[in-house]
């Protein structure tokens, strides 16, 4: 089952974030199991120089590439899923408009306004019968619900036709509330209750970003009923195995 089939049937997927530029990194993770890998070209200094490599690499690993975009923008939108992302994460989104601005970046018309280009997505030409139809059926749009601001336009933005799920972006939401990774807040817990409400209400898988690499802070996020987690980060995943190792190969010496 492809992650399209699993999110339309509401079934848990548990991905991870790709912060280092280098198309090794999903050679080492993919033993883990993930369904997914995103490629951050928000937060990192990854390129679409070097997305194609990575994405190459995760595609190799029968898992699927996810690109969390920079910004609600056409243009690059169209360019990293002309690179052959299977989908992408756009970030703070606050109104249905921006919703529908992001499926329509996606896809080609009549659900969408993508320009049509000819590259490595559809086999440079050669396979874009095939790709129209992919595009359409199987193509992912995951949006991020990250600011205090989108709760009053909750009902509309989760209206919106072509949305697969949405993440939620713990540090930027609370964050946008002056409390930034206060999670134990009351106006965040209030404010989470209220997305997840609404999600409900317009039957959408619910996506929670579960930075640590703790897997029972993950494990209480399912529990939650969040069906599309991204556990940690690839940096922190091997920052921390390192130092916990380390630290108890010093215990014993």
């Amino acid at each position: 089952m492809n992650l399209k089939q699993i999110l339309n049937k509401k079934q848990l997927s548990i991905g991870c974030w790709i912060t280092i530029p280098n198309q090794l990194i999903p050679e080492i993770l993919s033993p883990a199991g993930f369904d997914w890998f995103c490629v951050d070209l928000e937060h990192t200094s990854i390129g679409l120089d070097d997305l194609m490599s990575i994405i190459v690499s995760i595609e190799n690993q029968k898992i699927t590439p996810l690109v969390r975009v920079g910004e609600n923008n056409p243009n690059l939108i169209k360019r990293v899923m002309d690179i052959g992302a299977h989908g992408v994460i756009v970030p703070n989104i606050l109104t249905a408009s921006e919703a529908k601005k992001a499926v329509e970046s996606v896809k080609y018309p009549p659900s969408g306004n993508r320009g049509v280009g000819l590259y490595r997505a559809q086999g440079f030409g050669r396979t874009f019968t095939n790709y129209l139809e992919w595009l359409e059926k199987e193509s992912i749009v995951i949006i991020q619900i990250e600011s205090i601001e989108a709760l009053p336009n909750i009902d509309e933005i989760f209206s919106v036709k072509g949305i697969d799920a949405f993440l939620i972006g713990p540090y930027d939401l609370s964050g946008s509330m002056n409390k930034p990774g206060d999670f134990d807040d009351p106006e965040f817990k209030e404010s989470i209750k209220i997305i997840l409400e609404a999600a409900k209400k317009h039957n959408i898988p619910a996506g929670y970003h579960s930075v640590s690499s703790n897997p029972d802070m993950a494990i209480e996020k399912i529990n939650e009923g969040y069906k599309f987690l991204a556990f940690s980060l690839d940096s922190i995943l091997l920052q921390e195995a390192a130092i916990n190792s380390m630290n108890k190969i010093k215990q014993k010496i």
